[in-house]
């Protein structure tokens, strides 16, 4: 090894260093941590590094505290950390672990002010890749210089293998007149307190022979009273870094004009624009559909994409080549993303994904996208997530076509310097638009966010806004989970786009959870709902707000038994849905079509019912799905029919498939899609008894009840139901005539059924201390997380839930219609 000689210009000084053990308390501080955030080592030293780290929680250990600092800040990257007065700073955050003997484990944050990386180019350069990137190498030396932790990139750079280095001095593990010149730099560290960076040069046995030079930074470690512990040292290799010098100060200088502009698509241009060709041959920038009006974004760094795949929203778009040959979208288009795609992947773990030979299985059948692969001569990618303070903004997508060099991992670092400084700008777009988004905002706070379809159902679903000025509209969709494993769904269509339209979609949502918690069949609930849009439209006529309102609605809304397979379906001027079967055999479902809700013709709505083999697909969608511009319905249904006949695929490709049917059409109108896939509920998972309407079934009911959960291993539950069992039977004997029915079904919870021919609902009442009778509903209630009635043919149905032994959810207790 050369001697080790000072490289110019490379000034870490004021990276704020601290080490953690495993539990996360700190253990080691540094002088330029204590500038930073204004902790000194004895504020923090033998405390949690929650005090500094709010992400890190009161987590139990390292491991965990990283994995929640992911989950909620985007690490490595971008988050806030908490001044000692109070206030939190936006920094940038790098964390690595070390291996020591025995073992042991040690973690090193270390943490960088992004606005004194703009200045500085090239300590941007040293700080990006800080310990949380190859080559850089950590090294965490005691007062008499052994070393007590390193992690593994250390021995690739000077070949000290770890059995060696670990509890040693450096002059002990590799002897020499480098080590001694090493140690006497050390020296000065832990006398002097300050930090030093230093150059030297290695064989490697990756090097053929050939020197590599590395740069060593060496920082002082302090303990709680302020005295040095030890020092840190980290090595990154100079050759890269020399060699990219000049795009990291293009980036640099450039990077300040993307903070021009308060308009997210110009951003998101220019971004694209300054890539291109600094970085890549061919560059994207997609941002999820709501980021352009001024709307949070509902994914966030390491926690998935919630089942689906997001919606995102061509922003910008350059190449080498003019016109963009590569992309077949403009700026403003859906993008077609499959769920193995590169962007759905970095979208769902909120990490830089890298590809340096292109490798296309999730293009497999696709053959357009992998003709035009072929065709640009697309060989190596780079997608880099667009993450603020902890939301993932979008992605950018980074291609090389002529260049035939694959990216490296420094091309990853380069781009993801850039992404971040226009992460910035772009948030500040974002929120400069949100004055003017607030249609979008309450279009995404009333739409659902997530669909339960419990044992019933599968769903997968997509929303289109067809209007990027307003980007809202009056589609609205659910699926809400009913009593006794059913369960409702429901798509509607509010005319006119805006925040009227959008106002009356979450009214009429609202309306339909509403009504559907009553347990009313479809037809009744469409009646209902259609008195709810004519008073709307009254109260429009009597406001004197002159803002035009949205007159007139569709909708379809259907409930689904999973232990019979009958859905009861019907629609008030809406699409038919779309049926597939288990052969893929594609039928829209003969239903009487109604009037448009708040019409005011007053003609009644149809119920119909089909029986629908397990494994059947539903698809409900609004008219922006199938029409085009110029087009036909008809045409726009057969469309769709055909992306879904295929029965194999998941939902999620499916959808993706619907929403790609034409793609070279706009649509006129949002566009919405709900499938759902039907699943039964086992016979061995439901028990029927038919009682007779006397005193004696009560006692022959709870006995059924009772061997019932002996049989599915339910026993602990055998006292309560039993009691709730006696209730409900008794009351059925008391107020019908005719023959009872008891049923058990075994699903999410535990539901007991009793059916009657009595078609009034029960009325729980508080029976005064003088009454024999009168609390049987109140105990039915204590007993059970929750329990209500609905009305069918012939009759009346009276249910109660309890939660299933393991499960925790909360006891409602409360009447549910």
């Amino acid at each position: 090894m050369a001697h080790s000689e000072q490289l110019e210009g490379l000034n870490v000084s004021d990276t704020a260093l601290g080490l953690l053990d495993e539990r996360g308390m700190v253990v080691g501080w540094t002088q330029a941590a204590e500038r930073l955030v204004g902790f000194g080592a004895g504020d923090v030293v033998t405390r949690s590094a929650a005090v500094v780290v709010p992400c890190f929680g009161a987590a139990p250990s390292m491991p965990v505290a990283v994995e929640r600092c992911a989950a909620q800040n985007g690490w490595p990257g971008a988050t806030a950390v908490r001044h000692r007065d109070g206030h939190l700073v936006d920094v940038s955050l790098r964390i690595t672990a070390l291996r020591g003997q025995g073992g042991t484990r040690r973690w090193l944050l270390s943490v960088t002010d992004p606005g004194a990386l703009a200045g500085d180019a090239l300590s941007g350069l040293v700080r990006g890749p800080l310990v949380a990137r190859a080559p850089i190498g950590v090294v965490i030396r005691d007062r008499q210089l052994r070393c007590t932790f390193a992690n593994e990139v250390m021995e690739r750079h000077d070949g000290i293998p770890e059995e060696r280095r670990l509890g040693r001095r450096l002059s002990q593990a590799a002897p020499g007149a480098r080590a001694e010149a090493v140690e006497a730099v050390m020296e000065q560290v832990l006398q002097g307190g300050v930090t030093k960076v230093h150059e030297y040069r290695a064989w490697l046995p990756t090097a053929q022979g050939r020197e590599h030079p590395f740069a060593a930074a060496y920082h002082c470690l302090l303990g709680a009273d302020g005295e040095t512990v030890g020092v840190c040292v980290i090595s990154a290799d100079v050759t890269e870094s020399r060699r990219i010098r000049e795009r990291v100060t293009a980036i640099s200088e450039a990077g300040t004009r993307l903070g021009e502009t308060l308009d997210v698509m110009q951003a998101s241009q220019g971004l694209a624009d300054l890539a291109v060709p600094l970085l890549a041959d061919y560059v994207t920038v997609d941002l999820e559909q709501s980021v352009p009006f001024g709307e949070v974004p509902a994914l966030h760094s390491g926690t998935g994409t919630g089942g689906g795949v997001p919606v995102l929203r061509r922003a910008g778009q350059a190449s080498i080549h003019p016109g963009v040959p590569e992309s077949p979208l403009t700026r403003g288009d859906p993008v077609p993303m499959s769920s193995a795609s590169p962007l759905a992947v970095a979208l769902r773990t909120g990490k830089s994904f890298l590809e340096q030979h292109l490798d296309r299985p999730w293009v497999d059948g696709r053959p357009t996208l992998a003709r035009r692969f072929r065709e640009s001569g697309m060989h190596s990618l780079m997608v880099v997530p667009v993450r603020v303070r902890g939301a993932l903004l979008g992605v950018v997508m980074f291609v090389r076509t002529d260049n035939p060099a694959p990216f490296q991992e420094a091309d990853l670092l380069l781009a993801e310097e850039l992404v971040n400084r226009a992460a910035q700008s772009l948030d500040n777009a974002r929120q400069y638009a949100r004055e003017h988004a607030t249609a979008l905002t309450l279009q995404r706070n009333l739409l659902p966010r997530r669909l339960t379809g419990g044992t019933a159902i599968e769903t997968a679903s997509r929303y289109l806004p067809a209007d990027l000025d307003h980007g809202v509209g009056g589609d609205w969709f659910d699926v809400i989970p009913l009593s006794g494993a059913r369960v409702a769904f429901v798509v509607g269509d509010v005319v006119g786009h805006g925040l009227h339209a959008a106002a009356t979609m979450g009214t009429l949502r609202t309306a339909v959870r509403t009504l559907a918690d009553m347990d009313l069949p479809p037809d009744e609930l469409l009646a209902h709902l259609d008195d709810t849009v004519q008073r709307l439209a009254e109260e429009d006529c009597d406001d004197s707000n002159p803002l035009p309102g949205a007159v007139g609605a569709t909708c379809l809304y259907a409930v689904y038994d999973p232990a019979t397979g009958v859905c009861a379906m019907a629609r008030a001027g809406h699409l038919p849905p779309a049926i597939v079967d288990p052969q893929g055999r594609v039928t829209f479902a003969d239903l009487p079509p109604g009037a448009p809700l708040g019409i005011g013709l007053g003609d009644p709505f149809e119920t119909v019912e089909l029986e629908l083999p397990e494994g059947s697909l539903i698809a409900l969608y609004t008219d922006g799905l199938i029409e085009t511009r110029g087009g036909d319905i008809e045409d726009g249904m057969h469309r769709l029919g055909t992306a879904l006949k295929d029965p194999g695929r998941s939902l999620e490709e499916l959808c993706t498939r619907a929403t790609e049917t034409n793609p070279g059409q706009a649509s006129c109108d949002d566009a919405t899609l709900l499938l759902i896939r039907t699943r039964s509920l086992p016979p061995a998972q439901q028990a029927s008894w038919i009682l007779p309407s006397d005193e004696s079934a009560v006692r022959s009911a709870r006995h059924l009840a009772a061997g019932q959960l002996t049989v599915w291993g339910l026993e602990v539950l055998s006292d309560s139901l039993q009691l709730i069992v006696s209730e409900l039977v008794t009351n059925a004997i008391r107020h019908s005539d005719g023959p009872i029915r008891l049923r058990l079904k075994r699903h999410q919870v535990l539901t007991c059924e009793v059916s009657d021919a009595d078609t009034c609902a029960p009325r729980p009442r508080r029976a005064r201390n003088s009454d024999e009778g009168g609390r049987g509903l109140l105990l039915v209630a204590q007993m059970s997380r929750r329990w209500g009635s609905r009305t069918v043919a012939g009759g009346k149905v009276v249910w109660a839930e309890q939660e299933l032994p393991g499960t925790s959810r909360p006891r409602a207790g409360s009447r549910a219609s």
